[in-house]
C-alpha cells in the first residue's frame, strides 16, 4: 500500500510539471523541450539554495524565477529569430546542462540532512501522510490560480493566440509577447515540479530531467483523452482532467514495478505506455471505421 501512496505523492510532485506542459503544448500548441533542462535547474537552485541556508519561502520563488528566465530564452529565440520552437527549446535545453552542471559544481548533492518544504509544515507525524497533505494543498493552491488565471483575459488572450494566432493579431494583441509570457509560467511551474522532487527524493542528479517531457506527455494525454471523451470545454475540469492523467499515468508505472518489471526497465516501461496511451485512440477509431464498412 505504501509503494502507491509513494507513486501518488510523485504524481502530486509532477502536478506542476503537466501544469505546464498543458500550457505550453495543449494552450499554445508549442513542443517545448526546455522541460528537461528547466526542471533539472529547478532541482539545482533548490540543492544549492537549501545548502547555503536559504529560507523555503526564498527557495520556491528562485526555482520558479529560473524557470521562468529559461522559458523566456526559448520564447526570444523562437519570437525574435524565428527559429522553430521546437529547435529554440532544443539550445536551450542543452545550454542549461552546462549551466546546471555549473551552478550545482557537481553531478549530484544529498539533501537529506537539511529541512525541506514537507519538514517545515508538519500536520501529521506519519512521514507520507503529512508530505501528501503538503502536496494535495499545493495542488489545490495552483489549480485555483491556473484556472483563475485561464478565465481572465490574460488568460482568454493566451488561449486565443493558441487557437488562431493570425486573428488574434488582427485585435492589437502582442503575440510574441503572449508566447513569452506563456513559456516562461510554463518553465517557472516545471521548475516548481523540480524543487518539490528533489525534496521528496532528497537529492539533485544532474541527469534527473533527461526524458522527464516523455512522463509529463504521457501524463497529459491521458488527461487530453479524458477531455475528449467527455466532450469537456470547461477550464477547471481541463486540469482536473490533466491532474487525473498524472495520477493514473504515475499508478500504471507502479503497477508495472509491482507487477516485476526491473527498475532499470523504468524509462522504456515508461515509452511503452506513452506510446500505448497515444495508439489506443487512433487504433480505435480505426476499428471502429472498419467495423462499419
Amino acid at each position: 500500500m505504501d509503494f502507491y501512496i509513494a507513486a501518488i505523492i510523485q504524481a502530486l510532485c509532477f502536478g506542476p510539471l503537466v501544469m505546464g506542459l498543458f500550457l505550453s503544448m495543449k494552450i499554445f500548441n508549442i513542443p517545448d523541450i526546455t522541460t528537461d533542462g528547466s526542471y533539472t535547474l529547478g532541482a539545482v537552485i533548490t540543492a544549492v539554495c537549501l545548502s547555503r541556508g536559504y529560507g523555503l519561502p526564498a527557495i520556491l520563488i528562485l526555482s520558479m524565477l529560473g524557470g521562468a528566465l529559461a522559458g523566456c530564452c526559448t520564447a526570444f529565440i523562437h519570437t525574435r529569430l524565428r527559429i522553430n520552437a521546437l529547435l529554440a527549446g532544443i539550445l536551450v535545453m542543452t545550454a542549461l546542462y552546462s549551466v546546471n552542471l555549473t551552478l550545482l559544481g557537481r553531478s549530484n548533492m544529498p539533501l537529506l540532512s537539511h529541512s525541506t518544504i514537507f519538514s517545515w509544515f508538519s500536520v501529521f507525524a506519519v512521514t507520507d501522510q503529512n508530505t501528501l497533505a503538503v502536496l494535495i494543498a499545493l495542488s489545490a493552491v495552483l489549480f485555483f490560480a491556473m484556472s483563475f488565471m485561464l478565465q481572465s483575459d490574460f488568460g482568454i488572450a493566451m488561449r486565443a493566440t493558441g487557437d488562431s494566432e493570425s486573428m488574434v493579431r488582427a485585435q492589437g494583441v502582442n503575440t510574441a509577447r503572449m508566447k513569452v509570457y506563456g513559456l516562461a509560467i510554463s518553465n517557472a511551474l516545471v521548475a516548481l515540479s523540480g524543487c518539490l522532487i528533489a525534496q521528496f527524493q532528497g537529492f539533485t542528479d544532474i541527469n534527473m530531467g533527461i526524458g522527464i517531457v516523455i512522463s509529463g506527455l504521457g501524463a497529459v494525454i491521458i488527461g487530453d483523452t479524458l477531455i475528449n471523451l467527455l466532450k469537456i470545454r470547461a477550464i477547471p475540469l481541463m486540469l482536473g482532467c490533466v491532474l487525473l492523467g498524472v495520477i493514473l499515468f504515475q499508478l500504471m508505472l507502479a503497477v508495472a514495478l509491482g507487477a516485476g518489471v526491473d527498475a532499470s526497465m523504468l524509462k522504456l516501461t515508461t515509452s511503452l505506455l506513452v506510446l500505448l496511451i497515444v495508439a489506443l485512440p487512433r487504433v480505435g477509431s480505426t476499428v471502429i471505421q472498419l467495423s462499419k464498412r
